[in-house]
C-alpha cells in the first residue's frame, strides 16, 4: 500500500524513482519513495552511505531532478518547472547548509552571508541589515570581517548557518551538518538550529547518521538502498 501523502506537508514525494547511467547500466538511486514532510519541524532522512539519503535531499532542494515520480515543494510541482524557473525557485525559497561548510574562502563571513541577499536584489542597506541581524543571532557578529581560514570549525558552520537562513526561506536542507565538528561543538550546533528553527518557523531537512543530531528529531524517514524503510514521529509540537 502506498502511504498516504498529507496536503499539508511542505515536501510531498509520490512514487518517486531516480536512476544514474553509468556505462551502459541504470543505477536506482531512489525506487518508489512516496512521504510526507511536515512543516516547521526538524526532520531527518538516515540510512548507511550509499543508501540515497543526498539523492533524497537533491531533489527535494531542486539540485536534481526526478527520473519519473512527483516531487511537491512549498505547494509547487517542481518536475514541471523550467531549469530557470527551478533556480529561481531554490534561491527565493530553500537555504542549504553543507558538511563542508562551502564557504567562499575569498569573502568575508559578512559577505558570505550577504551573497545570497545579492542574488535577490536586495538594496545595500537592506542586506547589511538582513547579514548582520543574522550574524547576530548566531553569535559572530563581531567576526563579520573575518574570512573563513580564520574562523574555527564551528564558526564556519555557525556562518553557514546565517548564510542559509539569511533570505528566510521556507525550508533548510542540511546534508551531515556536523560531521566535521566534535561533540560539543557539534551540540552548540545543533542547539543552534533548533532555536532558529523555531524564532523563524523554518522547517529543516537533515541527511545524516549522527546519533546526536537523530536523538533531537521530530520525524525519522529510514531508507536503505534507495526505498523507504519506515517514518517515525518521535515528538509532538
Amino acid at each position: 500500500m502506498v502511504p498516504r501523502v498529507s496536503s499539508s506537508s511542505v515536501v510531498r514525494l509520490s512514487r518517486v524513482l531516480k536512476t544514474y547511467r553509468v556505462g551502459s547500466t541504470d543505477v536506482k538511486a531512489l525506487d518508489d519513495i512516496t512521504l510526507a514532510i511536515p512543516a516547521n519541524r526538524f526532520s531527518i532522512v538516515i540510512g548507511a552511505s550509499g543508501s540515497g539519503k543526498t539523492t533524497l535531499l537533491n531533489l527535494i532542494g531542486c539540485i536534481d531532478t526526478a527520473t519519473d515520480g512527483a516531487v511537491e515543494v512549498c505547494e509547487e510541482d517542481v518536475t514541471r518547472l523550467s531549469d530557470d524557473r527551478l533556480a529561481d525557485f531554490r534561491s527565493r525559497h530553500i537555504g542549504f547548509i553543507f558538511q563542508n561548510f562551502s564557504l567562499v574562502p575569498v569573502l568575508t563571513a559578512y559577505e558570505n552571508v550577504e551573497y545570497p541577499l545579492i542574488l535577490l536584489g536586495m538594496t545595500v542597506a537592506s542586506r547589511r541589515q538582513h547579514a548582520m541581524a543574522m550574524l547576530e543571532a548566531v553569535g559572530l557578529a563581531e567576526h563579520a570581517h573575518r574570512f573563513p581560514n580564520e574562523l574555527s570549525g564551528g564558526q564556519k558552520q555557525r556562518v553557514a548557518i546565517a548564510r542559509a537562513l539569511v533570505k528566510r526561506p521556507t525550508l533548510v536542507l542540511a546534508d551531515e551538518p556536523t560531521a566535521n565538528l566534535d561533540s560539543v561543538t557539534g551540540a552548540s550546533i545543533i542547539a543552534l538550529m533548533r532555536r532558529v528553527q523555531a524564532e523563524l518557523n523554518t522547517t529543516f531537512i537533515f541527511a545524516s547518521h549522527d546519533a546526536q543530531l537523530i536523538s533531537h528529531a521530530d520525524d525519522i524517514f529510514a531508507i536503505r538502498d534507495g526505498a523507504l524503510l519506515e517514518h517515525r514521529m518521535e515528538t509532538e509540537q
